[in-house]
């Protein structure tokens, strides 16, 4: 793995909460092998999001809003609601 991608995981793996940690880092740890250097950088910007409110997208628990809906945010969370055993609604 290039510098670049272990640098991103470990940002993913690290965020600050145990919780966002894992759905983040799982997330990462599927993809990041499958990304070019376009998915790379969407990656980043949304390991650039706030903690609290990316958790709160990644659970449900608030909907993106529209300013922060990319596709590279909207993959996550996908991918967090299958592994919960949600439908994206």
């Amino acid at each position: 793995m290039d510098a670049r991608r272990r640098r991103i995981l470990f940002r993913a793996r690290h965020r600050g909460t145990h919780e966002t940690d894992l759905l983040v880092g799982g997330f990462v740890t599927e993809t990041i092998g499958t990304l070019d250097k376009a998915g790379l950088d969407a990656l980043e910007a949304v390991l650039d999001l706030p903690d609290p409110d990316l958790f709160d997208w990644l659970t449900g628990r608030r909907a993106v809003p529209a300013e922060a809906e990319t596709p590279m945010l909207r993959a996550m969370v996908d991918w967090t609601q299958a592994r919960r055993g949600v439908g994206r609604g």
